[in-house]
């Protein structure tokens, strides 16, 4: 997905970068400006806080983040990476040290001009001491940063990393205005196109667009309000009678009806999202990696693909680097399902059965609990009974993720290798949802980080990959497009970001009415 030549990202100048600067190109329709545009979306919860630390739901990312806030680069449409509040960056040769110029004359919904204080305290927001962010893996590896002047920032790392520009994207990273030397969160108050009216968690969040928004020909909405709509039949209705403009999630069991209907569009892109099980290793029977093995060799991944995907999507093989990723090992052992390589597992661990329990809801994604189902009827083959517990879908992530040993679970994958392994699998990592932790993964991941090398570091990435689908504790049975839907009277570049749903979650940012 991202076809960046890492000398290029090593030797990219402030002048480099600027031509890449945000802007509407010759070709693109121009944006028309107004009007309330309403989203149902699955993905809100009622543990959601606008501390950008906490972000977990797609009602903040798509609001906050691509709405009321903006990062340092931005991942375009096409997947390439370019700036946003910066204008440009380089740096040291060995990628230890990476210095950005600042956009001028951007102001916070405030009036307050943006400066190196703010990107400062931003970043800081995730590395102090008592920090809870979910970022705070990404941003551990900054040693220290400096501001030469109120328009540049200098970052220190510990080791090199020529992907540092594509971190600086993180949906946890925005820039906030400083406050006393911290992140005001509180107030809401960014760069964005959006100003934050309301907020009620799991319901709805409430914007007003920005006059004078930096970006020209961004922010085109009047009014926004999103709606956390768990349920992907009440999405739909919502749609098709016009009370909302856009969904995410289309459900692929009914996807058909909606294609019939001329006044809706369905978008649909391939990305790096992935479904997962994962399983806690530290407590039993998970523990012994010959369950592990035998659970995924267990699960039918080409009738998962066909039955709940209806076809859109990848077999996955138990890692998160998905085809379109950089590294992705095209050429490794893909797991299969084979009932007998099952209880030849399960007879290794000291078993001739398995009773299980697996948490689905589809909170987790759409046709959670039927991809359940489906695992439950082909783990029978290999004497595994898993017995699935359908939890409430209101307050999954909070009650269900990382409280269940074994469960359903969505991600939304990240743009390089480093990225998704240092967020979900390293062994420090705060959303490692399986507590799992292998040293040789753990010494790759950073001598692959500071490798110059591509062939050296794609070779590291194979091996960490390997080492996750035959150690870790995460079942991937697939890779998902991402489909979503939306009114016809909706307009865009034509062009969608692939990177996240919805447009890479800029669709606050991207898209205006065309009527």
């Amino acid at each position: 997905m991202f076809n960046i030549d890492r000398r290029g990202i090593l030797k990219a100048s402030a002048y480099t970068a600027m031509a890449m600067a945000v802007g509407i190109s010759p070709t693109r329709a121009k944006p028309r400006v107004g009007g309330k545009l309403r989203l149902a979306l699955a993905g809100a919860n009622t543990s959601d806080s606008l501390d950008p630390a906490l972000w977990t739901s797609v009602m903040m990312q798509v609001g906050m983040m691509g709405g009321v806030y903006n990062n340092l680069t931005e991942v375009a449409a096409g997947g390439e990476l370019k700036p946003e509040l910066a204008v440009g960056w380089e740096s040291t040769p060995d990628a230890k040290s990476w210095t950005f110029k600042l956009r001028k004359g951007v102001q916070f919904h405030n009036g307050k001009e943006m400066t190196s204080r703010d990107v400062i305290a931003s970043i800081n927001h995730h590395r102090v001491e008592d920090s809870k962010s979910v970022a705070r893996a990404l941003v551990a590896p900054i040693h220290s940063m400096e501001a030469p002047d109120k328009h540049t920032v200098v970052f220190h790392l510990d080791d090199g990393n020529a992907d540092f520009p594509f971190i600086l994207n993180d949906v946890h990273l925005v820039i906030m205005q400083e406050k006393d030397g911290r992140a005001d969160w509180q107030s809401a108050i960014g760069t964005g196109g959006y100003k934050f009216v309301s907020f009620e968690p799991g319901v709805n969040l409430i914007l007003k667009r920005q006059d004078n928004y930096w970006k020209d020909g961004h922010g085109n909405f009047d009014e926004v309000e999103l709606l956390g709509i768990a349920d992907a039949v009440a999405r739909q209705t919502a749609l098709i009678t016009g009370e909302v403009h856009a969904i995410n999630r289309v459900d692929l069991k009914t996807i058909h009806h909606l294609e019939r209907l001329q006044h809706i569009v369905i978008e649909e892109v391939t990305g790096t999202q992935h479904m997962t099980m994962p399983m806690a290793i530290n407590t039993a029977p998970f523990r012994d990696k010959n369950v592990r093995l035998a659970l995924k060799h267990a699960l039918n991944r080409d009738l998962m693909v066909e039955f709940i995907l209806k076809g859109r999507g990848r077999i996955g093989n138990d890692h998160p680097i998905a085809p379109s990723n950089r590294y992705y090992a095209k050429d490794l052992e893909q797991t299969v399902y084979d009932p007998d390589q099952a209880r030849f597992y399960l007879n290794k661990a000291g078993l001739d059965h398995l009773n299980i329990e697996l948490s689905a809801a589809d909170a987790a994604f759409n046709g959670a609990v039927d991809a359940a189902v489906l695992f439950k009827e082909q783990a029978l083959k290999s004497g595994i009974n898993v017995t699935v517990n359908q939890e409430a879908n209101d307050g999954y992530w909070a009650n269900v993720w990382r409280k269940k040993p074994f469960c359903m679970c969505f991600w939304g994958g990240r743009p390089t290798e480093d990225w998704m392994f240092s967020t979900a699998y390293s062994a420090d990592a705060k959303w490692n949802d399986t507590g799992w932790k292998n040293e040789r993964f753990n010494s790759l991941l950073i001598m692959a980080r500071s490798e110059l090398d591509e062939d050296k570091r794609r070779s590291m990435y194979f091996e960490m990959q390997s080492l996750v689908r035959d150690d870790g504790g995460t079942i991937v049975p697939m890779y998902a497009n991402y489909v979503d839907a939306r009114s016809s009277k909706l307009a865009h570049s034509g062009h969608l970001g692939s990177n996240w749903e919805l447009d890479g979650w800029k669709i606050l940012d991207r898209w205006w009415f065309a009527e």
